[in-house]
């Protein structure tokens, strides 16, 4: 493992799952049983092998069904939790967890959303572009449920697209490396989406680029996605 490798994480589990209450009634989405084991499992499991060493989790709706999942998945420690007081939005969100994570640079994830991206390759390509942040991209065909992200020669995100039917496009996987401390110098508000507020404005004035990783990715925000993970489990793995 490089050296510059990110080696701390910030996982936002603290999405309410509303589209998926038929299929998780009563839980966060990201702690969905998939083949017997919490979704997110999965999720901190893959990037602890890549050289993630921290884990800061941004919870706020039912925190404590994360307490038997910390018991479990984090016996010795090697996390924190980052509460809500009351929602902050997924910038917000990201900020507070920012204010208790310890390293220059960290990697972003969503809790419901496993993206199989190479944490060396992704930390290298932020360095070597001196970026704020820098997003996963996963390239897609025929679908209308993600918006799309441009890029222009140098790999710099010009353009943000809105939902609609693209026959193909990269689109944004929900995975980020951000510079933490830079980050915490914005003057950005208490509450906040870090996708629209932080994201798609002033493009032109903050070093947002993209990386391509095309390998398996799953967003669990729909029951159809639910359902087609729990036959997809090796690919977690």
């Amino acid at each position: 493992m490089s050296s510059t490798t990110i080696k701390e994480a910030i996982i936002l589990a603290g999405g309410l799952g509303t589209r998926l209450r038929s299929s998780v009634p009563d839980l966060p989405k990201c702690m969905a049983p998939v083949g017997g084991r919490p979704f997110i499992g999965y999720i901190t499991d893959y990037f602890r092998r890549a050289g993630i060493g921290s884990f800061v989790f941004a919870l706020g709706y039912k925190s404590a069904a994360f307490e038997d999942f910390f018991r479990e998945y984090f016996p010795s420690g090697g996390h924190a939790v980052s509460l809500e007081a009351e929602p902050l939005g997924t910038g917000g969100a990201i900020r507070q967890a920012c204010t208790m994570a310890k390293e220059k640079t960290v990697l972003v994830l969503n809790g419901d959303t496993f993206f199989r991206i190479g944490l060396a390759a992704l930390s290298a390509f932020h360095a070597d572009k001196g970026a704020d942040c820098t997003l996963c991209l996963k390239p897609m065909r025929d679908f209308d449920r993600f918006g799309v992200v441009e890029r222009d020669a140098d790999q710099r995100v010009v353009r943000f697209r809105e939902k609609q039917a693209y026959r193909e496009g990269l689109i944004n996987g929900g995975v980020y490396a951000l510079d933490r401390e830079g980050f915490l110098r914005e003057d950005l508000p208490a509450v906040f989406s870090f996708e629209k507020d932080y994201l798609e404005k002033m493009l032109d004035k903050r070093r947002i680029y993209g990386l391509v990783q095309d390998d398996f990715f799953i967003d669990m925000g729909i029951p159809e996605d639910y359902e087609r993970v729990q036959s997809a489990i090796n690919q977690l793995l």
